[in-house]
């Protein structure tokens, strides 16, 4: 019996678990760096908070992240709706990534801000798209010249979607962002997350008196979209 027929099923575990601003999927940035201002950490799991395992780290900016979308109730498609085709274009699930996949992994490169051991071994990251509470199952290092390739084609999704949409301030929004700790990081979280327009493909475009609401980090961001603009209309704290 050769070794490929003899393999069983590889079991996979998470490692980490990532912290992050985005508590809901609603609002979270359809890819990763898009918003540079969403920080959080993964939190390494025992067993796996060993600090040799780390050595050599601190040399790379990036790091990939293979997670599981674990809030997707474990359900594939094969033909899914991108939103960078308006959401009313299908493709196949493996031309997309799209989180309704077979094993229900994906993958994100995000910025590496520095390990801390003080509070259980946590990799400090930026430029999060990932939902709160997600579990991790392997952490490599960005490694630019093979991992960037100048000539690749990028199909359908070749260019990076630019902030649509100005964001604007309620004055009852400015007060209670004022009384917030590092209410100058969660104006940039709140901006740049709502600038990309996360209302569902159908909706983008339209101008509409609907009022939206997410959860970022501490607070409740509920905002409207009139004429181009998103108007922040209020900013409520969550009791946790």
């Amino acid at each position: 019996m050769s070794a490929e027929s003899s393999a069983g099923p590889h079991t996979v575990h998470p490692i980490a678990r990532v912290v992050s601003p985005y508590r809901e999927k609603f609002g979270i940035p359809r890819q990763p760096g898009l918003v540079p201002a969403a920080r959080g950490h993964l939190q390494m799991l025992p067993g796996f908070d060993l600090p040799p395992a780390f050595e050599g780290l601190e040399g790379f900016s990036h790091l990939w992240v293979i997670f599981g979308f674990h809030a997707c109730g474990g359900q594939w498609r094969s033909r899914v709706r991108p939103p960078r085709l308006g959401g009313n274009r299908e493709v196949g699930v493996f031309a997309s990534r799209s989180p309704f996949r077979p094993n229900g992994l994906g993958l994100s490169v995000l910025r590496f801000e520095g390990l801390e051991v003080a509070h259980g071994l946590r990799l400090h990251v930026s430029g999060l798209d990932l939902l709160d509470n997600t579990p991790v199952y392997d952490i490599k290092p960005y490694v630019p010249y093979v991992d960037s390739v100048p000539d690749a084609l990028g199909g359908f999704a070749s260019d990076r979607p630019d902030e649509r949409l100005e964001v604007l301030f309620s004055a009852q929004a400015s007060e209670c962002l004022a009384k917030l700790p590092d209410a100058v990081g969660l104006a940039d979280l709140i901006s740049h997350t709502l600038a990309l327009d996360p209302r569902p493909a159908y909706r983008q475009g339209e101008s509409e008196a609907r009022r939206y609401g997410m959860r970022l980090a501490e607070v409740d961001v509920r905002w409207r979209v009139h004429t181009g603009q998103v108007v922040v209309e209020e900013i409520v704290p969550v009791e946790t």
